[in-house]
């Protein structure tokens, strides 16, 4: 009796469990393929080792991706924003949609001196020739000058001379203040005529000449000066205030060009009388800043 071949022969497969073996296409003693074995593991090995180098590859891409993000994000603050090493989607620790409110700690613009000075209705202080002239003298450019007497008149054309009466009147004047110092033989009268705008006492300054001058007021110390000799003047205007000055001999003597310190002595005092209306614009000026 003879035997069929039967189903066919089953394959074995490495990758398999419970798979049979392959044996040998020669007789079949029972025993493995030891060559087919040894194929089998090391293309299990070459498989294994291929899956993790390529899984390797992949971490060490990963890794440096998410490295190169963090340093991206960490330079990605908008410097207009807030600090630079903020990401760009951050925010400033506490701020919120809503705008914080601070007290104001600038201080109000000083008020203007001259602004006080430029009005009779704002300029109120209390006004004397003692008042603009205090004490007993002065120092201007290292030099001291002896303060002599004063005076003041309402009627302003009686204390100027020359073309200056007419002026004043004719402006508005409605003082005339004038005191004299003196150093060295050499005097100076200075004299402030008052009018109620900054307007009129510019108006009257422009109008003046060389023959527009202020009386010399002598006494208390003072020789006469500037009665009949040549003395050299000056004028101008500051505020609602226009200053004259006439400077000279007290010996009789005429007045030259040469002559530098009767000059510097006028231009010393011009400046003092400037001077002195400005300091009396800051006193109103800061009296009205601490009301």
């Amino acid at each position: 009796m003879s035997y069929g071949q039967g189903g066919p022969q089953s394959q074995w497969d490495p990758w398999k469990p419970q798979s049979q073996q392959p044996w040998s296409s020669g007789a079949d003693d029972g025993s493995p393929d030891w060559a087919a074995l040894a194929e089998a593991s090391e293309t299990r090995n070459k498989r294994r080792r291929l899956l993790f180098i390529a899984g390797g590859g992949l971490a060490t891409v990963a890794i440096g991706t998410a490295v190169a993000m963090a340093v991206v994000s960490a330079n990605g603050g908008d410097p207009q924003a807030g600090p630079s090493n903020l990401p760009a989607s951050a925010s400033i620790p506490g701020s919120g949609g809503a705008t914080p409110s601070f007290a104001p700690t600038s201080a109000p613009p000083p008020l203007d001196p001259e602004d006080f000075i430029s009005s009779a209705k704002k300029d109120t202080a209390p006004l004397s020739a003692d008042g603009l002239f205090p004490g007993k003298q002065l120092t201007m450019s290292g030099t001291v000058y002896k303060k002599g007497p004063t005076a003041d008149t309402r009627s302003c054309a009686t204390a100027a001379g020359g073309t200056l009466p007419k002026i004043l009147t004719a402006n508005g004047c409605t003082r005339l203040m004038r005191t004299t110092y003196s150093n060295g033989g050499i005097a100076v009268t200075v004299g402030v005529a008052v009018f109620d705008t900054a307007a009129q006492a510019t108006k009257a300054k422009a109008q003046t000449n060389d023959q527009s001058i202020v009386r010399s007021l002598f006494g208390k110390g003072v020789k006469p000066f500037c009665d009949g000799a040549f003395c050299r003047s000056t004028r101008n205007a500051y505020g609602r205030y226009a200053y004259f000055t006439i400077s000279g001999f007290t010996s009789g003597k005429d007045v030259t060009t040469k002559d530098t310190k009767v000059f510097r002595t006028g231009n010393d005092l011009a400046q003092f009388t400037a001077n002195q209306i400005h300091r009396r614009g800051q006193a109103q000026a800061s009296a009205a800043a601490n009301r």
